[in-house]
């Protein structure tokens, strides 16, 4: 039985709460239904909706709204996965911490970055820090910017490159490097090699993009570029990931718009071509975004701090690619 408010005893949940519970939690909320769960645990469905009891028992409060047709967190389920993901975090990286407890840097570094980040300050900062520690892992995956910010959030992941559309007060960010936004045509498309183009001629023409292509999102610039040009309603593909959005340009499923310093190799390659407008182009910032709260090893804080001391050393102009 569930206890009631005023029967809620914090120092006991403190003492009986079983960790484990909490990670079942996390994956549940992150999950479509009890079956999702229990496939991504590699458990029993009984098992995982006998653990929910038990947490809801534990904590007083029901946490899943499991009514026909509806699997959503309540109130309370919201405020506990919002912790229980920090709690999850440090937890996991316990056993790391522990293993890479020696006087040779040798620990894991998990880095979060957006599609297709192309920066030579922070491959420098890579190429020096392996230099000096050539025992220290990396495993780098690509999010959503979103995404990776969230892994952060989590304690999942060291530090985080991509986007920022909304700053988390409990996070902390520094801006790596400013890009500049070009629409592109591929080889196909009738605007291909043509230098006589005006913004006018972009008028009703099918275009690509990205999922953060939106006035409310994080390349609202982009968005207003493309507005500005009267592309055509109809975009025939989005994406998250640059390397997909540059696919569907090259194939010639419409305009869209690239980073020019990361479109420069297939413009000279003959695989692009920079369609108008040339002037006024948005420019979008790209951040370092870490955690202070998550407790780091050897090698995450002397890689960030490597990456961090290269943005100070280094002045924006030089940090900007066109």
């Amino acid at each position: 039985m569930a206890e009631t408010p005023d029967q809620f005893d914090p120092d006991r949940t403190t003492r009986e709460l079983d960790w484990n519970l909490l990670r079942t939690f996390v994956v549940l909320a992150e999950s479509h239904s009890i079956t999702d769960a229990a496939n991504k645990l590699g458990l029993r469905q009984p098992s995982v909706s006998a653990a929910l009891k038990k947490l809801e028992d534990r904590i007083g409060r029901k946490l899943l709204d499991r009514s026909p047709g509806r699997f959503v967190l309540t109130d309370a389920g919201h405020l506990l996965y919002r912790e229980a993901v920090e709690i999850n975090g440090s937890v996991l990286r316990l056993s790391t911490l522990m293993r890479d407890l020696t006087d040779e840097v040798q620990g894991d570094v998990k880095i979060a970055v957006a599609s297709h980040v192309v920066c030579p300050l922070l491959d420098e900062a890579l190429a020096r820090f392996h230099a000096d520690h050539p025992n220290a892992c990396f495993s780098i995956e690509v999010h959503s910017s979103a995404d990776a910010i969230a892994e952060v959030a989590a304690k999942r992941a060291s530090f985080a490159v991509c986007l920022v559309k909304d700053h988390n007060p409990k996070l902390e960010y520094r801006r790596l490097y400013r890009e500049y936004f070009g629409l592109f045509c591929g080889p196909n498309h009738p605007f291909f090699g043509r230098k006589d183009l005006t913004v006018a001629d972009l008028a009703g023409q099918s275009s690509v993009s990205f999922e953060t292509d939106r006035l409310q999102d994080v390349l609202r610039p982009v968005t207003v570029m493309r507005a500005q040009a009267e592309l055509g309603q109809k975009i025939t593909g989005v994406s998250s990931h640059l390397e997909e959005v540059r696919r569907m340009i090259v194939a010639g499923l419409g305009i869209g718009p690239l980073p020019l310093h990361v479109a420069a190799r297939d413009v000279r390659d003959q695989h692009l071509w920079q369609v108008p407008p040339y002037e006024g182009l948005p420019a979008i910032d790209v951040h370092v975004v870490w955690n202070p709260a998550t407790v780091k090893n050897r090698a995450e804080e002397l890689l960030l701090q490597e990456v961090l001391a290269a943005i100070e050393a280094t002045p924006m102009d030089m940090r900007t690619y066109r």
